[in-house]
């Protein structure tokens, strides 16, 4: 027992400060599972907790469990089951048992993910069309790129690296979709797999910030160019940097972008052995997700769809509020936003660092 967990600066368990235990405590009088779905239900709590052994009354959440995790946790459950749990179920009974009791009475998943027949016209998801309707409105512009700069040291084949930016590319669909608009609006066409273009330039190792800076700011034309660019900036005979500059529209910087780079990474170690990478094709495609989120939402015109009725409630929830925040401000809000801003540092003394800290 300790009187206090040591925390790091930003409040969090400093795990590395915390004393070895004195003795190994276990609980031998943890009751085992009762049925098949407890004994699943016991395995997926310990494959997500990291555990060896997990009983049935235990709490996720004093065991190590947070949200994030939670999230995993139902994701396995419903992929298991077939069944979906909201996370709120799992906070008012965060235990083997409370869940297991919960699958009988909580009904059927949503369905499955897979994928099936394309209609001849495919249509956007629902958060392409927010970015594309931006897009429309405001112009090619950068406010949605996503980059990416990687420091390359040794030699490089500039041949090599296209062909397996050709391979990342033809393997994920979404970045070699277009948006074109016709009479029923806005829909995707996927271009077939085609050699990749890579721009690749000398630059000087003092001109390098600003000519990353210039290359990740041109914006994209949805409708005539495919959502990804990379751009090879040679400073010296083995050190490059290649830029890869994404739009928000096929991807996002904390979750796709490491895996783009990963997909890259295989594809040139493939190629510069002078074979195509041997991965496993996808089992399903960002369009595939777009049939099926339009067939469980359903089109907000249809007032009996689960579109129609979370619409409904947000609604209701915002009904009477202002369209905008008024704040006292030093300068007025101009009619079109410039998207300009400033870094200004300063510095905060410890102690106030740490109130600041207590009070958050």
């Amino acid at each position: 027992l300790l009187d206090e967990l040591p925390l790091t600066a930003n409040g969090k368990i400093d795990r590395a400060a915390l004393p070895e235990p004195a003795e190994v405590v276990t609980d031998a009088a943890g009751r085992m599972p009762r049925s098949p779905q407890e004994d699943i239900l016991c395995g997926l709590f310990a494959e997500i907790l990291n555990r060896p052994q997990v009983f049935i009354d235990e709490d996720f959440f004093a065991s190590g469990g947070h949200s994030l995790a939670a999230m995993r946790l139902l994701s396995r459950v419903r992929a298991v089951f077939d069944q979906d749990i909201p996370i709120s179920a799992l906070f008012e009974t965060p235990t083997v048992a409370g869940l297991a009791a919960l699958l009988t009475t909580n009904g059927t998943a949503r369905p499955p993910l897979i994928a099936g027949d394309r209609p001849r016209r495919l249509p956007v998801s629902y958060a392409q069309q927010r970015l594309w309707f931006l897009n429309q409105l405001e112009g090619p512009s950068a406010i949605y790129n996503v980059p990416a700069a990687l420091r390359l040291t040794g030699d490089l084949d500039d041949a090599v690296l296209a062909a397996a930016l050709g391979d990342v590319v033809a393997r994920h669909e979404t970045l070699r979709t277009l948006f074109e608009e016709d009479t029923e609006g806005v829909h995707q066409r996927i271009l077939p797999p085609a050699e990749f273009r890579l721009s690749s330039r000398t630059v000087a190792p003092d001109d390098l910030d600003a000519a990353l800076t210039r290359a990740a700011r041109v914006g994209f034309d949805l409708g005539a160019e495919i959502p990804l660019r990379a751009h090879l900036f040679r400073v010296a005979a083995d050190e490059h940097v290649l830029l890869l500059v994404m739009h928000h529209i096929a991807g996002d910087g904390g979750w796709s972008m490491p895996l783009l780079i990963k997909d890259l990474t295989v594809a040139y170690t493939a190629r510069t052995a002078g074979a195509p990478p041997a991965w496993a094709a996808l089992p399903v495609q960002y369009a595939d997700y777009t049939l099926w989120q339009r067939d469980v939402l359903g089109e907000a015109e249809d007032t009996g769809s689960e579109m129609a009725r979370q619409l409904d409630y947000w609604r209701t929830k915002l009904a009477g509020l202002p369209e905008e925040l008024s704040l006292p401000v030093d300068r007025g809000r101009p009619l079109t936003a410039t998207h300009r801003g400033a870094t200004v540092a300063f510095t905060v003394p410890a102690a106030l660092h740490a109130r600041l800290d207590d009070l958050a």
